[in-house]
């Protein structure tokens, strides 16, 4: 079956196109309607196509509006090649400032490849997959903690390179981008990188911050690190390329289940490390308090390994299962 979604703008015409992806959506209060996805298509000439999307999840702010600027800011003249820019998209989530699709609960970045005779974010994810990315050379997919999570500052994601010659190139794509930290983590089938990857495409996600809000400082980096990153592409020229990447690049790695801390009792936590630290496996990580039951002892949680804390839990309020703090550790091969 192919894909239902409908482009308002033609992704081959050069010129700078905007409008949207039309999802129809058949509801009570809408027999006919469809589900507008905002989507723009800059386009000058022969040059390497980079797919920049925001709102994967609906309550990441930094990269929404990032995404919005640039469709602004960016005329032809200054492209050689093709950007198409997705500031929502999982619109549903976005519109709602959910991490998860309130039409089917659906969470995009755990939805890929997708299903064209799915649900909306099955079909989102399908259309992304196998329409956009088909055509993309590069991926930029602009993420942050969301309402649940922060992280600390800015950090960058790739997935773990397959050769010594794709690790150059995607170290020198994540210098190039400038945030103060990159992680290289392993593959996972059902996320936009391994999309990208299916389709050759080379992916990038960012983590700016997190817990609900927009902190300027996160925009202000990210944004001047994505135009460097096109600059380096050669995809974009002329004023709007910034003279160098915000930071220099730590590379570090996540790299297993002992680089996380999970409750497994309900309760509220009381953290026992900050973002930006440096822990050891065995030190204490949090305690689990129980003020339903305030004679009951709390429960103390250990990290599992060596590392530095990347990211924490925002509520102090935990269910069996959630994640307290993720951790990453220096990327020694890159040191030698």
């Amino acid at each position: 079956m192919s894909n239902p979604i409908s482009s308002e703008i033609n992704f081959d015409e050069n010129g700078k196109h905007t409008g949207y992806l039309r999802l129809p959506h058949s509801v009570h209060r809408s027999a006919y309607g469809w589900i507008p996805i905002p989507v723009a298509s800059i386009r000058n000439g022969d040059g390497p196509a980079v797919l920049i999307s925001a709102g994967n999840h609906g309550d990441e702010y930094e990269g929404q509006i990032i995404v919005a600027s640039l469709i602004r800011e960016i005329e032809a003249d200054m492209v050689r090649g093709q950007l198409i820019l997705l500031p929502m998209a999982n619109y549903p989530a976005a519109q709602a400032g959910l991490r998860t699709s309130p039409l089917d609960d659906g969470n995009l970045n755990r939805c890929f490849p997708g299903n064209p005779s799915g649900t909306p974010t099955q079909i989102i994810a399908d259309y992304i997959e196998n329409i956009l990315l088909a055509r993309a050379d590069y991926l930029v997919d602009i993420h942050s903690g969301g309402s649940s999570l922060l992280y600390d500052g800015g950090n960058m994601l790739a997935l773990s390179p397959r050769s010594p010659d794709e690790e150059v190139k995607v170290k020198g794509m994540l210098a190039a981008f400038g945030l103060p930290k990159a992680f290289l983590h392993a593959p996972n089938p059902v996320n936009i990188s391994a999309a990208a990857r299916r389709q050759g495409a080379i992916s990038i996600l960012t983590e700016l911050g997190g817990a609900g809000m927009s902190e300027r400082s996160l925009i202000d980096q990210g944004r001047q690190g994505l135009l460097n990153f096109l600059g380096y592409l050669g995809v974009l020229q002329g004023d709007l390329v910034p003279a160098g990447p915000p930071a220099t690049t730590r590379f570090l790695r996540v790299e297993g289940k002992h680089h996380y801390v999970y409750t497994r009792d309900d309760g509220l936590y009381e953290p026992l490390a900050a973002l930006g630290q440096r822990v050891a496996q065995g030190q204490p990580a949090a305690r689990i308090h129980f003020p339903e039951t305030p004679w009951r002892e709390p429960i103390a949680l250990y990290f599992e390994g060596n590392g530095e804390v990347a990211c924490k839990r925002v509520q102090a309020s935990v269910r069996r299962g959630d994640c307290i703090y993720q951790l990453a550790d220096d990327d020694r091969e890159h040191q030698r």
